[in-house]
């Protein structure tokens, strides 16, 4: 280790390196960016090629060293354009490293965190280039390991990087990732692109809400969301969802990184003008460019001053000259109105604007009044003109053709005058009718059923009602004989899970139990399997009302199924209930008692042991 030109005195560790040292005669220390589990993760300056670059530093006896070479050797063996590429990783001076590309931009944990979920087109665009990159590197046989929102990077230019393959995992421990690991965090990535959830850990955004030991629908968390990108949420977060997910596997390869890519490009469409618009939304380098002096070697004496001649006096800048005065406005006639164009003598002349004001407008007339109703004196009317015209024709609208009215004939009778409302009383007679008839009607039929004018059923006659409840209904479910279990693993391989002790489940003595496998990690999408259980054989059909559980060990998550066939496998069955036990004693009482011969209890998440985890059932009593 160098620093400033000069060797430091013995073995160096991580935690005695500065910013300014130099790594390896090359890489000079600019920014300590992140400090966890002994090692630290530096912007350096690579001083033989004049470039910023990342470099993740251990020390050389650490028990991750060999793992972070052979990560680092892996990583470059995958040729991606979205790839942080490995440049350089050796040991030297005490301390391990591995040297990656730089990259500028914005993470997107970060995007989430301060601009909101992404919208539909572009979530699926980012994920797609993402999942191309994914699937570069599984065909070459490199799993990612750790692929997180902080892992996913958005730079300047609007292009997708990906930060730490294959390296990450390793600086954190953990062993060369899956390739089934990588295709849950893709669905992932999507999810909290959309939501600004995660469903995994490590991770510093919020995590996904679960409901029932799954992960909730990504339409659930945030409406707006496309159907085609929650179904495929579903399908890769929570495997084995249900009938639609077995269809949507029919139709799409969901289990490879290549088959996600090219299902979110289908709906992207054409991707043209996304990454402008991603260089556009101010992607922009967040860690300045810092270009340090080089570090020059010690002179080996120090040189004479030489004297400098003293520097020549500058010429006193010369004065400006001062501005000039504008010229005082002169005052122009004002014009008004339109212009008036002479085409004779190519002259043009304005209507000048009134002198003195216009007169107002002279008043309304009041209109002439005119009676409510016409006088009853004169029992004919006949047309107003002015030879002929009566008192009574004076008046409008009564005598008037122009009007619409019929004059009446000399000598002829006058027609009877229709009383004003006598219409509506007889509409609302005929309405009064209908309904005094409707109200007959309907009690006259409840009186023949045996019931109250009403239609509610006698309080003498309630116990003997055939629709009055038994009292067999509040009896407590009764415990069902003869019920035998076997071990159910349709996951496995071979498909068995301790079938010797699966009797031990329904023996009627908690003393003995039927357990599972010990796991490295935990049942669920993230685990080997999705979970493990036991089938129960009840005898005969029976309606299932509630069961008892007694557990070893907490806390336990489980679902219950109730079926008339035994059951091959979980796909598409609908769960009875589900629930989390948080004690060892549990009893489950269902909705609404359900028929079936055969139970199944399934496990999706069992308690931590010592060396794992494990699941273990000392007791099942099916009551009905």
């Amino acid at each position: 280790m160098t620093v400033d030109g000069e060797a430091d005195e013995g073995s160096c560790v991580p935690s005695s390196i500065r910013p300014g040292d130099v790594l390896a005669d090359r890489y000079r220390l600019v920014d300590l960016l992140t400090e966890s589990g002994g090692g630290r993760f530096w912007r350096a300056h690579d001083r033989v090629l004049e470039r910023h670059v990342a470099l993740h530093v251990i020390p050389a006896d650490d028990e991750r060293a060999d793992a972070l070479l052979e990560a680092a050797r892996r990583s470059a063996t995958v040729h991606d354009r979205r790839l942080l590429r490995v440049l350089d990783a050796d040991r030297a001076d005490g301390l391990c490293y591995v040297v990656n590309e730089w990259g500028s931009g914005d993470s997107l944990d970060i995007m989430l965190a301060s601009g909101g979920p992404l919208g539909p087109r572009r979530a699926a665009w980012l994920v797609s280039e993402v999942a191309a990159s994914i699937a570069v590197g599984h065909e070459a046989g490199v799993a990612h390991g750790r692929l997180i929102p902080e892992n996913v990077l958005v730079d300047h230019s609007g292009s997708v990087r990906l930060i730490g393959f294959a390296v990450d995992a390793a600086m954190h421990g953990l062993g060369p990732g899956r390739v089934s690991a990588d295709v849950a965090d893709l669905g992932g990535l999507l999810y909290c692109s959309l939501t600004g959830k995660w469903p995994g850990t490590q991770s510093a955004l919020p995590p996904a809400p679960i409901e029932g030991g799954q992960v909730l629908r990504p339409r659930r968390v945030r409406a707006g969301i496309p159907r085609s990108l929650d179904a495929l949420c579903d399908e890769v977060v929570n495997p084995y969802a249900g009938a639609w997910g077995d269809r949507l596997r029919e139709t799409h390869d969901l289990a490879t990184a290549q088959g996600i890519g090219d299902y979110l490009s289908a709906f992207v469409g054409d991707p043209t003008g996304l990454a402008a618009a991603e260089a556009a939304a101010g992607h922009r380098d967040t860690e300045a460019t810092v270009t340090l002096p080089a570090i020059p070697d010690p002179p080996v004496r120090e040189p004479e001053p030489v004297a400098q001649p003293a520097p020549a006096p500058e010429p006193a800048p010369e004065p400006e000259p001062a501005p000039e005065e504008p010229p005082a406005p002169v005052d122009q006639p004002t014009q008004a109105g339109l212009p008036i164009f002479d085409d004779e003598n190519d002259d043009v002349s304005w209507i000048t604007a009134r002198a003195e004001a216009a007169p107002p407008p002279p008043p309304f007339e009041e209109p002439p009044e005119r009676p409510l109703f016409a006088p009853a004196s004169d029992a004919t009317r006949t047309p107003r003109n002015p030879a002929s015209a009566t008192p009574a024709a004076e008046y409008w609208p009564f005598g008037d053709p122009g009007t619409g009215t019929t004059p009446v004939a000399a000598g002829a009778e006058a027609p009877e005058e229709e009383v004003p409302g006598r219409n509506w009383l007889r509409l609302a007679a005929v309405i009064a009718a209908c309904l005094i008839l409707l109200v007959g009607i309907v009690v006259a039929y409840n009186l023949g059923r045996g019931r109250t004018p009403l239609g509610a059923v006698p309080d003498d006659d309630t116990a003997s009602s055939p629709s009055a409840p038994t009292s067999s209904a509040a009896v407590d479910p009764q415990p069902l004989e003869g019920v035998t279990a076997t071990d159910f693993d349709p996951q496995g391989e071979p498909p068995d899970e301790n079938p010797e002790l699966a009797p031990l489940a329904v023996d009627g003595d908690p003393a003995t139990t039927w357990r599972t496998a010990t796991y490295l990690q935990n049942l669920g999408p993230g685990g080997l399997k999705t979970g493990v259980g036991l089938l129960l054989d009840l005898g005969e059909v029976h309606d299932v009302a509630a069961v008892d559980l007694t557990f070893v060990g907490e806390p336990t998550s489980f679902s219950i199924y109730v079926t008339d066939e035994a059951p091959t496998a979980i796909q598409g069955l609908e769960p009875a209930a589900t629930g989390t036990a948080d004690t060892t004693r549990a009893r489950i009482t269902l909705d609404a008692p359900v028929s079936g011969r055969f139970l199944t209890l399934w496990l999706t998440s069992i308690p931590a042991v010592s060396d794992g985890f494990r699941g273990e059932v000392a007791e099942i009593t099916v009551r009905g």
